[in-house]
């Protein structure tokens, strides 16, 4: 929060939380709590609501610390990004994606992980649980400083109904059938976000990308 709080205090534009949920109903250190949302408001900015179960739900995330733990006791590594890291400076590429593969393999096959993972099911997340995070954030925030960042690319799960894109509706509707109007649903999709960052290369001292021909 220390980090989030420096960031709002430095900045002389909007500030867009690209993807997090809220602490109030998860305390997970990606989350953002309210005096920041307010912190937030008072900035211009707006927080991206994420469909990431473990900013979601506590269940998740205590399933999450439960099935590492198990991972620790079978002396199994932990599991891997949906992406490979970054070479390190002077590291061959080869050499992460190596990392990377062996990562799977250690654990896809391990029978007594997935024993454990049968028995210990990962908690489900219902479109309703993230429509809950997104009517906080409106109610600390404002409706102006709301969007949404599904963070499709970052998980291996997603909630019940939001598996791709095309779920959007489904949460759309959640919040319709809560009483959201259709000028609310569209300054969450699309209009909030688009304010900041026309403000942000409004605002900027220097050009968003370069004017310079190639070489």
């Amino acid at each position: 929060m220390t980090s989030r709080r420096a960031a709002l205090a430095a900045s002389t534009s909007p500030v867009l939380f690209s993807h997090s949920s809220v602490r109030a109903l998860n305390d997970h250190p990606c989350n953002v709590a309210d005096p920041v949302l307010e912190l937030l408001r008072d900035n211009g900015g707006v927080i991206q609501l994420t469909f990431v179960p473990y900013f979601i739900s506590a269940e998740v995330a205590a399933w999450a610390q439960e099935s590492q733990a198990e991972r620790e006791r079978l002396g199994l590594p932990s599991p891997p990004w949906t992406w490979p890291r970054a070479p390190r400076p002077g590291e061959e590429p080869a050499h992460v994606a190596k990392e990377f593969e062996a990562g799977f393999a250690a654990t896809a096959d391990d029978d007594r992980l997935r024993r454990w993972t049968e028995q210990h099911p990962r908690p489900e997340v219902t479109v309703a649980q993230v429509a809950d995070h997104v009517e906080h954030a409106r109610e600390v925030a404002g409706r102006d400083h709301i969007g949404l960042g599904g963070d499709y690319d970052g998980v291996d799960h997603q909630p019940t109904g939001l598996a791709d894109v095309s779920g959007y509706p489904v949460l759309l509707r959640e919040l319709a059938d809560r009483g959201w109007s259709r000028s609310d649903l569209e300054a969450l999709t699309v209009r909030n976000v688009l304010r900041v960052l026309h403000e942000a290369e409004h605002r900027a001292t220097e050009p968003l990308w370069s004017t310079a021909p190639l070489r």
